[in-house]
């Protein structure tokens, strides 16, 4: 509509806008489904939620991230920071700065807890295949998850301080990037980072390959963008 263009820019009028409400905190992160129109978030409310858009069912799906305490499962009161859908939309994983992370199902039922970091997890990406999960957490370790079973596929201690972002290469092929000013280029199977890269002169705070795999994107608190 070329009457919403101010300036070079676009104004989305207020009647066209959706506003989702039940967080109880700040919202750090949102995520759209692949599939169907559902829309995930994670808050400092030690939520995640999973928002329906298309009216067929329950608006919204509260996934209360909890503990063990004894007997009991109470509240983590922790943020929840970092999600991420699978390929097929099926299932969504959580990280949480409980230490944990989540694979829950569409429908909001819990299916497993990974709980292998030491600390608060910063990031998490499911592989295109969809077989594998890869978090980053504080303890400056990332994880490739089995998404099947659970269970820890291998943990990579390459960087020497937390590590902050994580992004697929391949199905097996990933890269780190750590407040270290460092990003390691790391694959399944192997006990040495395949490539080590140097130049940022502050901690890397966010990554990401171009969809071929052959680029790799970086920024840093060092005011700089690198490829």
């Amino acid at each position: 509509n070329t009457n919403l263009a101010i300036n070079g820019s676009v104004e989305i009028p207020q009647s066209r806008v959706t506003v989702l409400r039940g967080h109880e905190s700040e919202v750090f992160i949102c995520a759209w489904n692949p599939t169907h129109d559902l829309l995930a978030s994670g808050s400092g409310d030690s939520t995640a939620r999973i928002w329906n858009l298309q009216g067929t069912r329950e608006p919204e799906i509260v996934l209360r991230h909890c503990i063990r305490r004894g007997d009991t499962q109470v509240p983590s009161n922790k943020d929840v920071t970092s999600l991420d859908w699978n390929p097929s939309g099926t299932q969504l994983a959580t990280g949480s700065y409980d230490g944990y992370a989540r694979i829950w199902s569409s429908d909001g039922n819990l299916v497993s807890t990974l709980g292998q970091h030491k600390g608060p997890i910063f990031a998490l990406k499911w592989n295109k295949k969809g077989n594998f999960i890869l978090s980053a957490g504080v303890d400056r370790t990332t994880i490739i998850w089995d998404a099947n079973s659970g269970h820890c596929e291998q943990q990579f201690s390459f960087h020497t301080a937390p590590a902050l972002d994580v992004d697929w290469q391949s199905d097996t092929t990933f890269a780190s990037c750590s407040t270290d000013q460092k990003i390691h280029v790391c694959r399944l199977g192997e006990l040495r980072a395949v490539k080590t890269f140097h130049g940022h002169q502050n901690e890397v705070n966010a990554i990401k390959w171009d969809p071929q795999g052959r680029l790799l994107a970086s920024c840093s608190d060092d005011m700089t963008l690198k490829v």
